[in-house]
């Protein structure tokens, strides 16, 4: 698959490396999850520049920096002494090297560190400050584990806390990039196939340029693709999360499960797990790991009880949905029955995929300063609940959707009782515009 979108980011590399090459040294952050296309999008941005790239596996130190010695000797042909075992060495090899050169220096998943040896952040510490306004050296570190690069860079203990000049987190494409890979590689594609590549990749680049490869743009086409033996999808999901949880992953998995299976109350899912209290690790799985978020009614005080929880990577959402669930039929192989509950069950499944389809469109149309749902509290029904909500940049106007996938199925009375009754409630100074998002709308 081609190189899609990220021209933002494209830029921001550009000018930080233009910076470091014609003033001194610059450093960069790059986060975002497994298979975002870091990698990728660092070495486009380097393209035509003298790179050194080292990749940090989990491996002794020494052996990682002899593997190193012979990346920058081929990198800017340069003479590297023998027999460097540290990498606070070599950092300071490649920092002195940038007083007489100009190149990029790229260290892929940095975080790694931790686990072989923490001491090189507070050495590179101090090589970095003693070279930086002296040198020419574009670095740029990446990493997947996003608590751990997180702590590298923002928490005020730790060494390279201030040190980076720019930390860009890449995000899954937008809805308009994934129309526009569907449209050159499947032609006529229908949105309902739109739709499909949405729900299991949720925009992530390698899932979508794994599924575009294999060539088969039907809905049954990318579920016999993922369910298969030795798909990367089936384990996808357990080995992401294992990165960022440890080994001690059981009881969010099970939090995770039940947010995606429709359990998404604190109360619910602390009956389902006999009553033990969950409020600390729902805590960590938002703020620490931000693998889910609260979701509020629009307007509802941070402090309000009426709170639903929801998995906020879609892909995930979908795995915990169904490879999780069905884990039985992929231990016994049996792909046939799984990939028939995901076909059956996917005009269901989808729809609230499709909510939050549209509500992507419209964070990415940067109309709106607001966007949510809203339901009336514990004992709501459908009566009373709003899809989505929508407050325009103006803050005089209000958009109201009802999000359906067949529009024949949209009933405008009904949402016009809604409105009427919201309105008394939180819309009483917004002029209200009345919507239906269907599957056309795509």
């Amino acid at each position: 698959m081609k190189f899609y979108n990220r021209e933002k980011e494209l830029d921001a590399l550009n000018k930080v490396r233009e910076l470091s090459f014609n003033n001194h040294s610059m450093f960069t952050v790059l986060t975002g999850r497994r298979r975002i296309g870091k990698t990728l999008l660092i070495k486009k941005s380097c393209d035509g520049t003298p790179t050194v790239y080292l990749f940090v596996s989990r491996s002794n130190e020494a052996a990682l920096c002899r593997s190193y010695v012979d990346e920058i000797r081929t990198a800017l042909n340069v003479f590297v002494p023998e027999g460097i075992n540290t990498f606070s060495d070599i950092f300071q090899y490649l920092m002195d090297t940038g007083t007489r050169m100009k190149f990029n220096l790229v260290i892929d998943e940095f975080q790694e560190f931790f686990f072989i040896n923490p001491e090189v952040y507070s050495k590179m510490q101090n090589i970095w400050d003693e070279y930086r306004l002296k040198s020419n050296v574009n670095l740029v570190v990446s990493g997947s584990v996003y608590t751990l690069i997180t702590k590298i860079f923002k928490d005020e203990k730790e060494p390279l806390f201030g040190r980076a000049d720019r930390i860009l987190k890449l995000m899954p494409f937008t809805t308009s990039v994934l129309k526009e890979i569907l449209a050159d590689y499947a032609g006529e594609c229908s949105n309902e196939e739109l739709l499909a590549l949405y729900t299991f990749t949720g925009g992530v680049p390698k899932y979508v340029e794994m599924i575009i490869d294999n060539g088969d743009y039907s809905i049954q086409g990318m579920v016999n693709f993922m369910i298969k033996q030795d798909s990367p999808f089936l384990t996808e999901g357990k080995n992401l999360l294992i990165q960022e949880l440890g080994k001690q992953y059981g009881n969010y998995f099970s939090i995770l499960t039940f947010i995606a299976n429709g359990n998404t109350t604190i109360s619910e899912m602390e009956s389902m797990m006999g009553n033990i209290s969950l409020s600390g690790q729902l805590k960590r799985l938002e703020e620490d790991y931000e693998i889910i978020r609260k979701k509020r009614p629009i307007f509802a005080k941070d402090a309000t009880k009426n709170v639903r929880y929801e998995i906020s990577d879609i892909f995930l959402r979908f795995w915990f949905r169904y490879f999780i669930k069905y884990q039985k039929l992929i231990e016994l192989q049996n792909y046939k029955v799984l990939s028939e509950i995901i076909i059956n069950d996917f005009p269901t499944y989808s729809g609230e995929t499709l909510e939050k389809y549209f509500r992507q469109k419209m964070i990415e149309s940067q109309e709106f300063i607001d966007i949510g749902s809203w339901w009336a509290g514990k004992n709501n029904t459908d009566q009373n609940e709003i899809d989505i909500i929508g407050i325009y940049s103006d803050s005089k106007r209000a958009l109201v959707a009802e999000v359906k996938r067949q529009r024949k199925n949209f009933k405008p009375e009904l949402l016009q009782q809604k409105i009427e009754f919201i309105r008394t409630k939180i819309l009483s100074k917004y002029e209200i515009e009345s919507r239906c998002f269907s599957m056309e709308d795509m």
